[in-house]
């Protein structure tokens, strides 16, 4: 996927464009329907899939006390999008200079830029331009003038709940993976990258990677089966969150230390997406290293037994 941050670099992409515009925050079901919508109908007309998305998350901007904590940061949401088949995203800067673009203005932009634009896709709650007070409605309006269609894509459901960042940011912190993952339409996953420890895995038997996640809405403290994608494999293992206290608490704070199993290399520096299946114990203190080792062979026994009896989305 080629990845773009202003305007002007669209100026290659001339086909039959029909463009997703979005936050995108999680890559959500909701939002894979509008940005699958784009593609099949660029797919139809033999044109080009374009999502428009935005970094930082608005509210960052707008409203900082307010901003939600972010599902996926802009480099595990691109890894998302480029999954779904898109051949362009413009990733564009939200400042408080953009923040006071006329939704007229930014939609005049988006044509001017493309054009070979024939659609824009958008959901059905997506606000943009000064205020928010550019919707659907006026993406409607305005394709007359600039020669699109405009198609809203309707809300996606979960049983009776409808999908949202907000409603899986609060399934994801509650401990409810299973919620998450009915509504991301895969498990819930951190992207983040390998970094030096302190080697305590090592000497129990179990090498971790000590990963600094780039998002930051997370599980409770405890153990989890995982699945943790390295070269393009998913592979099987375990995890831990939190502060370690048999070992005095970690001085840093919370962190992530996965355990691939069968797994031998180095994988310093190496960026690594942890899908979280399922939770096998909250976090506890041991009264020794021994003690802690033998429930760490629990643990991967119970793992492994999960992840045998799973086949999880989290393998696209």
């Amino acid at each position: 996927m080629r990845v773009v941050h202003t305007f002007a670099e669209l100026a290659g992409v001339a086909r039959d464009v029909s463009l997703a515009i979005g936050v995108f925050d999680g890559v959500h079901r909701g939002h894979q329907a509008v940005i699958g919508r784009a593609r099949a109908a660029a797919d139809e007309a033999g044109g080009d899939a374009v999502v428009l998305t935005f970094d930082p998350h608005p509210l960052r901007v707008l409203a900082p006390d307010k901003a939600p904590p972010l599902l996926t940061s802009t480099p595990h949401k691109l890894r998302l999008i480029e999954a779904l088949g898109v051949a362009t995203c413009l990733v564009l800067r939200f400042d408080e200079h953009f923040a006071r673009t006329l939704p007229a203005d930014f939609i005049a932009t988006v044509a001017h830029s493309l054009p070979g634009l024939r659609r824009i896709c958008v959901g059905s709650r997506f606000r943009f331009g000064h205020h928010r007070a550019g919707d659907v409605a006026l993406i409607r309006a305005l394709a007359p003038r600039y020669g699109y269609q405009a198609e809203e894509i309707a809300s996606v459901m979960a049983g009776e709940d409808m999908i949202s960042s907000t409603a899986i940011r609060r399934h994801v912190q509650a401990g409810q993976l299973d919620r998450a993952a009915a509504m991301l339409g895969r498990p819930f996953s951190v992207l983040g990258t390998v970094a030096p420890g302190d080697q305590l895995g090592r000497q129990l038997g179990y090498p971790t990677a000590n990963l600094i996640p780039g998002n930051e809405v997370l599980p409770p403290d405890g153990v989890y089966a995982v699945r943790i994608l390295v070269g393009g494999q998913w592979r099987g293992g375990m995890a831990n969150l939190g502060s370690r206290p048999t070992v005095a608490g970690d001085p840093a704070g919370r962190r992530l230390e996965a355990h691939l199993f069968d797994f031998t290399g180095d994988l310093y520096g190496a960026e690594l997406e942890v899908a979280f299946i399922a939770s096998l114990r909250p976090e506890q203190q041991f009264a020794s290293l021994a003690d802690l080792r033998a429930q760490l062979a629990r643990d991967e026994q119970s793992a492994r037994a999960i992840l045998a009896n799973r086949a999880d989305a989290s393998v696209r």
